[in-house]
């Protein structure tokens, strides 16, 4: 019934890309018609959060059958949902997108996915620089990966960190990102209809919950479906939902409005000691699921992938798979 109701929505909003014949004209219902697919529920489309075969812990595992890890990093870690991230790596990222939604498609379930090929990317961590190389190279990448979901459902983070990075940025800078993340909301609104959009909001720690609202809302909030807490980083649900309320208190009163948020669980398990990068000790979170004390708890960080050349991670890139580090994440040493 769920992949029914997909290809129904899908022809609709087909149909609805279809230019007016000759001599027709767009008419009021027209034109207020169309914001209404925007309205979609994805959850709603489909049976359960997508886990992604090709994650690096799972061909990790998959390689490596002898090892003794490999059984508790499949099982605890591969197995379970997590959200893929897109960037300069991904090539053709139409292509990979597309290959990625369409393989949660036929399997009815519901992708994540992170959008992280801003310009200007990680400006004050610093591990994972780079990004597009302009603003118009980011404007053809991001609508391009809009275009390549289409009407299928997913889940979109655009940007970890772009907005707490504001102070490692000019004002100039801040306003060519807010132009860039607005646009990016404005692509997946027209071309990617039955997906829900979230901005990052960093974490607890990092900035104060009224300056963050205001980010946010310069950034095109208004135009998300939400914002995302505690990408890559270990600060507990509870610490998270306090801050995205108080988030969407200052949101509410200084802007008119509030929006769902979600939570990266993948590494909060028990808690952060105050570092970021790599730290030892830390331990895998709950699973993706919804509610649980916000719209969603979800793993965005796969769990053993670096932050970079920091802590237990030392020699190596952010990004890369760590197995050592991935099987303590599980038992929390």
């Amino acid at each position: 019934m769920k992949r029914l109701l997909r290809t129904l929505v899908a022809s609709t909003f087909a149909c609805l890309l279809l230019p007016l014949g000759a001599g027709q004209q767009a008419t009021a219902a027209d034109v207020t018609a169309a914001p209404t697919t925007a309205q979609a529920d994805p959850i709603g489309m489909t049976s359960g959060f997508y886990t992604d075969p090709g994650s690096t812990p799972a061909v990790w595992a998959a390689a490596n059958p002898g090892d003794g890890r490999a059984a508790a990093i499949r099982d605890n870690i591969a197995s379970h949902p997590m959200a893929r991230w897109f960037g300069s790596w991904s090539g053709d990222i139409g292509a990979a997108v597309g290959s990625y939604v369409g393989a949660a498609d036929a399997a009815d379930k519901l992708p994540v996915l992170i959008a992280y090929n801003i310009p200007g990317r990680d400006a004050c961590g610093g591990h994972s620089g780079g990004g597009a190389g302009t603003p118009s190279a980011y404007h053809a990448w991001i609508s391009a990966f809009a275009s390549a979901i289409g009407a299928r459902p997913a889940l979109v983070v655009i940007e970890p960190d772009s907005l707490g990075d504001f102070s490692c940025l000019t004002q100039a800078q801040i306003d060519e990102r807010n132009t860039m993340l607005r646009d990016a909301l404005a692509q997946f609104s027209a071309q990617a209809p039955n997906t829900w959009t979230y901005l990052d909001a960093g974490n607890p720690a990092w900035t104060d919950a009224a300056t963050m609202a205001q980010h946010l809302d310069g950034a095109g909030a208004r135009q998300a479906h939400g914002f995302s807490l505690n990408i890559s980083n270990y600060y507990g649900t509870g610490e998270n939902s306090a801050y995205g309320n108080a988030i969407n208190s200052s949101l509410s009163a200084s802007y008119g409005y509030s929006k769902p948020y979600v939570i990266d669980t993948s590494r909060n398990g028990n808690g952060s000691d105050g570092a970021w990068c790599n730290p030892g000790g830390r331990r895998t979170g709950a699973v993706s699921q919804t509610g649980g004390g916000a719209e969603m708890l979800l793993w965005l960080k796969t769990p053993g992938e670096s932050d970079g050349d920091c802590g237990v991670g030392t020699g190596s890139v952010a990004g890369q798979f760590l197995p050592e580090v991935a099987y303590k994440m599980i038992y929390g040493y």
